[in-house]
C-alpha cells in the first residue's frame, strides 16, 4: 500500500490552519466590541445615577451650597471615569485595528492558494493602512479626513467625549456658582469648562486616529497606482 501524502492535503491543511486563526480573530472582534459597548454602558450607568442622586439633594438642600459641593465632588468622579473610559475605547479601537490587518495577512494566503477567487472578495488582502480601510468599509480616498472632527464624533469614543465634555462645563457653572457669580458669569464658567474640555479631548483622539495603525511591519502592501 501506497504511504504517499496526496498532493492536495497539505494545500487542504493550510486552509484548515488558515480558518481555524481567522475563526480566532473573528471570535477576538467580537469580545473587543462587547467590552467596549460594556465600557459605555458602565459610563452611562454611573452617569445616570449621578444625576438621580444629584436631584435628590436637589429637593432637600433646594440648590444650596451643600448641593453644590456635593456635585462638584459627584461630577468629577463621573468626569475622571469618563476620561478613563474613552482612554480604553481608544486603546481597543487599536486593538481592533490589529485585528483587522491580522485578517488581511490570511486573506492574502488564501489568494495565493487560490488566486481565481480573487473576484469574490470585497474586503482587502493587504495588511497596510488602505488594505484596512477598505475591510472596515472606509472610503480610501478620504483616508485623510479621519482625525476630522466630522468622523470623531460618529465614533464611541467621540460621543462619549462630547458627554465627557458637557460634564466638565456643568462642573466649571457649579464651581463659579460657588463663589456667588451672577448667572451671566456661571453659564459663561460653563461653556469654556465645555469648550476647553472638547477641544483637549479632540486634540488627543485626532493624536489617537493617527496613531492608529501598530507598529507592524506591512508585509503584504497594497500595489501603488503606477503598477496596477
Amino acid at each position: 500500500m501506497s504511504t504517499e501524502i496526496p498532493p492536495s492535503r497539505p494545500q487542504s491543511e493550510a486552509l484548515q490552519i488558515l480558518a481555524t486563526e481567522h475563526w480566532s480573530l473573528l471570535a477576538t472582534r467580537a469580545l473587543t466590541y462587547q467590552e467596549s459597548l460594556g465600557r459605555v454602558n458602565m459610563f452611562l450607568a454611573i452617569l445616570s445615577g449621578a444625576v438621580i442622586a444629584l436631584a435628590l439633594v436637589a429637593q432637600a438642600d433646594h440648590f444650596g451650597p451643600a448641593f453644590i459641593s456635593i456635585a462638584i465632588f459627584m461630577l468629577s468622579v463621573v468626569l475622571v471615569t469618563g476620561v478613563f473610559t474613552i482612554a480604553r475605547l481608544m486603546s481597543l479601537n487599536r486593538d481592533d485595528f490589529r485585528w483587522v490587518l491580522a485578517m488581511n495577512r490570511l486573506r492574502h494566503e488564501y489568494l495565493e492558494l487560490h488566486p481565481e477567487l480573487e473576484p469574490n472578495f470585497m474586503t482587502s488582502p493587504y495588511d497596510d493602512l488602505p488594505g484596512a480601510l477598505q475591510t472596515l468599509g472606509i472610503d480610501i480616498t478620504g483616508a485623510d479626513r479621519l482625525g476630522s472632527m466630522f468622523h470623531g464624533l460618529q465614533t464611541l469614543p467621540g460621543v462619549l467625549s462630547v458627554i465627557v465634555a458637557s460634564v466638565a462645563g456643568a462642573i466649571g457653572g457649579l464651581v463659579a456658582a460657588g463663589f456667588g457669580a451672577p448667572p451671566v458669569v456661571v453659564l459663561l464658567s460653563g461653556m469654556a469648562a465645555f469648550v476647553v474640555a472638547a477641544v483637549l479631548m479632540g486634540f488627543w483622539g485626532r493624536r489617537s486616529v493617527r496613531r492608529l495603525s501598530p507598529d507592524l511591519q506591512a508585509r503584504f502592501p497594497s500595489p501603488s497606482k503606477s503598477s496596477l
